[in-house]
């Protein structure tokens, strides 16, 4: 029997694994909660069901290696190495960042740059398979702009502005009512009650789960944008914003203006996480954007490109792992 292969993607609502064959065939793929070690409560549980869900009818024996892909990689080391070893499995993962394997489960290309907006945002410029130059990824508290945390924290705040009169009336108070204390939960003549209500729901909410909570109203704001409600659209054009300027810096816009290669030798810019790998408004007014000035590949499955970087680092320099990484961005998400 050959080596198997560990690819994992840690993300703040989700967690994919995959397990591969040094051919690029994939043996086995996992699934559970959320593994960002800033905004999750226990990231080893997560990573460990995954990979347990992945492994089951497979030797872990076989396990010659292994990638994850986190956010936060120095905190991410730990909880990845603990569920690491509570799966059986022998030796250390590599952990890298989240954007490495979004990028690797798009292209087979060594340079470029990738954007992400999912639970959170980041952007980096990615050189030789490594990431060189990152711009946000900064967290739910201090930055991640654009993104679904940053999305459902104005959500909810738009709603309370209109509730107390700061802002425009907007259909994002019944819809955040609705989504946070449950459906009918705005009635007429109840502002102040309405607005305390959901101040309090809303903290419990982040209490509890944390703040990637907060990242559920993303959908909230999005589907009222594409309705027509202006100050959703205000929103999440603001998010469009802060996203495109942020992949600016990691894509060289200056350089590919005056015909020159960006840094880092040019290379696709890769749109990765569900805010924009879905049909949203946001990943229309960002692809609206910046597909008039590079050339945009959609992320596919991240779990893939972190075990891609797996076999490639176990087979440096073998076409076969070339070939391998080609077969797997090939299989698309399961």
């Amino acid at each position: 029997m050959g080596a198997l292969f560990v690819g994992v993607d840690g993300g703040g609502t989700s967690t994919r694994c995959v397990v591969v064959t040094e051919s690029g065939e994939i043996a086995g793929r996992g699934r559970a909660g959320g593994a960002n070690a800033i905004s999750v409560p226990d990231p080893a549980a997560n990573l460990r069901a995954a990979l347990l869900g992945a492994l089951e009818g497979l030797d872990p024996a076989r396990v010659a290696g292994g990638v994850f892909g986190l956010a936060g990689t120095a905190r991410a080391a730990e909880p990845a190495e603990r569920a690491w070893r509570e799966a059986g499995l022998a030796g250390r993962p590599a952990v890298v960042a989240d954007v490495l394997v979004a990028f690797a489960g798009a292209t087979d290309q060594p340079d470029g740059a990738v954007l992400v907006a999912g639970t959170g945002a980041i952007g980096a410029r990615i050189r030789d398979r490594r990431v060189v130059r990152r711009a946000d990824g900064l967290g739910w508290l201090l930055g991640d702009e654009g993104s679904g945390v940053w999305l459902g924290r104005r959500a909810a705040a738009a709603a309370l502005n209109a509730i107390d009169g700061r802002g425009a009336p907007t259909v994002l108070v019944a819809r955040v009512a609705g989504a946070v204390l449950g459906a009918g939960a705005a009635g007429e003549g109840d502002g102040p009650a309405l607005a305390q209500a959901l101040i309090a729901a809303v903290y419990a909410r982040v209490a509890e789960s944390g703040p990637a909570w907060l990242g559920t109203l993303a959908p909230v704001v999005d589907a009222a944008a594409r309705e027509g409600d202006e100050v959703a659209r205000g929103v999440v054009a603001e998010a469009a914003r802060r996203l495109c300027r942020t992949a600016r810096v990691v894509a060289g816009e200056g350089a590919r203006a005056r015909g020159a290669q960006a840094e880092g030798g040019g290379g696709p810019l890769v749109l990765a996480g569900s805010l924009l790998t879905e049909p949203t408004e946001l990943a229309h007014l960002v692809r609206a954007e910046l597909g008039r000035r590079t050339v945009l590949v959609c992320a596919r499955d991240n779990a893939v490109g972190a075990a891609a970087l797996a076999v490639r680092a176990a087979l440096p320099g073998d076409p076969r792992a070339a070939d391998a990484h080609r077969v797997l961005i090939g299989q698309g998400v399961a």
